[in-house]
């Protein structure tokens, strides 16, 4: 019983659903007796039973039915009946910032407990968790640095990458603070919008490079006008490192044998906040991520549209768009008592006129977006790209802020080449609880990084090909055998690494045609042969690319030498 309040948002209104029938059926019975004692007064009731029809003496049984009825569903549509789940959209206000997060093998250390890095994500949560309106990223470091998530405010994506987060997920041992700093100035500056942009890195400090490039990066975030926060985890005690070997507990070793003690280091933290303009809030202090909210909290924020979390759909209009249509038929029935059709009457007339006005009112702008819809599916079936995205922003002014709309809009962007706008509807349509629809947008908005990296010559497109590379890490995820994904993360590798170019994969998977013509996709799509061709190539030579990034990271020695 208990589980079955839980479906409904007044359960104690639930007690209509049982009176309200039984007040119907006494009132009906009420007017009855009156109206046959009205009756009596022009004689006895056989008389006057076979002047007048039996219906205008006594409601009918099935008159009675259908008023209980309706006011049973009435009673249990007041109660706020819910299931299934839906995404409440949300407006709030935010800034763009992106989470540097050490991954390096010191953050293992148990000096803070249960771990550094144990304790850098719950803080991590507990700022994300009061920073609903930002966009975030993230970025994870420890030798070298690499987009985990670009900006985003899906917090599911976010929950993922955090869970993950281990100093398996960074290629290259060691700790480089001045190329986390350099990564996440160049991701922020990527992202387009009025918001006033943040770093945040969360470090233990202990970083073996020169502080003249920690200093340098610092500087050059505050002159892109980017705010840095920097974060310390750890004591200055120190402690060693925990590691796994042969299935057993033990410690990390330096190449002279001897237990490696990692410190909390403050000095470089510090430098690179004073050199940035901006805060450093050390390891000891309580509440880092209020601390870090307080530091960001003059920024100008921009206003955004945000998917909140999931809730049970409220489903009233099914049991009240019953009710309504057993009244109004109950008033079409009841013109016709006596067995004769009759032309309306008032009452039937106020009703069907009443029902009008109502569909009148609610239409109009169901029926505007319908139509902005229609024509923007048109025009992007004629290559009319421009157009189409035009029609699909009337459809989003007029209302229609559906995560299906916002893709069909973003896909009309990119494939209007207007790639930086399209970026903010897409990340909108990526939270969508249609799986098939999150994935398409998650998919394009990687086309669309991917796209701008492609065509932005040297270091510039670096950005861009990590977030291109963070989105299809995603998408394959949720789908690895996603062919279309998979060649164009093969591609952002390639041309990140200076060693490939080409044309990607179009227009976030596949679907039926019916689906295809409501949610539109970019053209360019290589044709089946070719993509099956190239797609080979690709999976038969994944191997050796990665391989061989091993064998780079293995020939290059972490910064200072040291692999923690």
């Amino acid at each position: 019983m208990s589980e079955l309040l839980l479906w409904f948002e007044w359960p104690l209104l639930l007690v209509l659903a049982a009176i309200l029938p039984v007040l119907v059926v006494l009132w009906i019975r009420s007017a009855d007796a009156k109206r046959r004692r009205r009756f009596e007064q022009l004689g006895t009731f056989d008389v006057v039973s076979r002047l007048v029809p039996p219906a205008t003496l006594q409601g009918s049984r099935w008159h009675v039915i259908r008023l209980a009825t309706a006011a049973a569903l009435a009673g249990v549509a007041a109660a706020g009946p819910r299931w299934g789940s839906e995404r409440q959209v949300v407006r709030t206000d935010g800034i763009d910032m992106v989470l540097a997060l050490d991954a390096s093998l010191s953050m293992l250390a148990e000096d803070e407990q249960p771990s550094r890095l144990a304790r850098l994500k719950q803080e991590v949560r507990r700022l994300r968790a009061s920073s609903t309106g930002d966009r975030i990223g993230i970025i994870a470091f420890a030798g070298r640095s690499y987009v985990l998530s670009p900006l985003t405010v899906d917090a599911g994506a976010l929950d993922l990458f955090l869970d993950n987060l281990d100093p398996s997920v960074v290629g290259q041992a060691g700790s480089s603070l001045a190329r986390a700093i350099h990564q996440g100035t160049n991701l922020l500056l990527v992202s387009r919008g009025e918001a006033d942009k943040a770093l945040v890195v969360m470090s233990d400090g202990e970083a073996f490079e020169s502080a003249e490039d920690v200093v340098a990066e610092a500087e050059r975030a505050r002159k892109e006008g980017i705010s840095l926060v920097l974060v310390g985890f750890g004591t200055t005690q120190g402690t060693t490192i925990p590691v796994e070997e042969g299935g057993r507990r033990t410690v990390k070793l330096d190449e002279t044998g001897q237990p490696v003690v990692t410190r909390y280091t403050p000095d470089l933290l510090a430098a690179a906040a004073q050199a940035a303009r901006g805060t450093f809030i050390p390891a000891e202090a309580n509440d880092k991520a209020t601390r870090i909210k307080q530091a960001l909290s003059q920024l100008r924020t921009q206003q955004r549209t945000v998917l909140a979390a999931e809730a049970r759909a409220p489903r009233f209009q099914y049991f009240l768009a019953p009710a309504v249509l057993l009244l109004l038929l109950d008033t079409l029935l009841g013109e016709r008592r006596g067995g004769r059709r009759r032309r309306f009457g008032a009452s039937g007339r106020t009703a069907g006129e009443a029902a009008g006005i109502v569909i009148c009112l609610a239409l109009p702008s169901a029926c505007a977006r319908s139509g902005e819809a229609a024509r923007g599916a048109e025009a992007f079936a004629g290559q009319r790209y421009a157009d189409a995205a035009g029609a699909y922003r009337g459809a989003v002014d007029a209302g229609d802020r559906s995560p299906r709309m916002m893709y069909n809009y973003g896909t009309a962007l990119v494939a209007a080449d207007s790639l930086d706008v399209a970026r903010e509807p897409l990340e909108l349509a990526r939270e969508s609880t249609d799986p098939e629809v999150r994935h398409r947008a998650l998919f394009n908005l990687g086309l669309a990084h991917l796209l701008r990296g492609l065509a932005t010559p040297g270091d510039s497109a670096r950005p861009h090909l990590d977030a291109a590379l963070a989105a299809y890490k995603q998408v394959l995820l949720a789908r690895p055998a996603d062919g279309d994904a998979k060649w164009n993360y093969e591609l952002a590798l390639q041309k990140r690494d200076e060693s490939g170019g080409g044309g990607g994969g179009g227009g976030g998977g596949g679907g039926g045609q019916d689906q295809q013509d409501e949610d539109p996709q970019p053209s360019g799509g290589l044709a089946q042969q070719q993509a099956e061709q190239l797609l080979g190539s690709a999976a038969r030579d994944e191997r050796d690319v990665q391989a061989k990034r091993q064998q780079q990271n293995r020939v290059e020695p972490p910064p200072g030498g040291k692999d923690w």
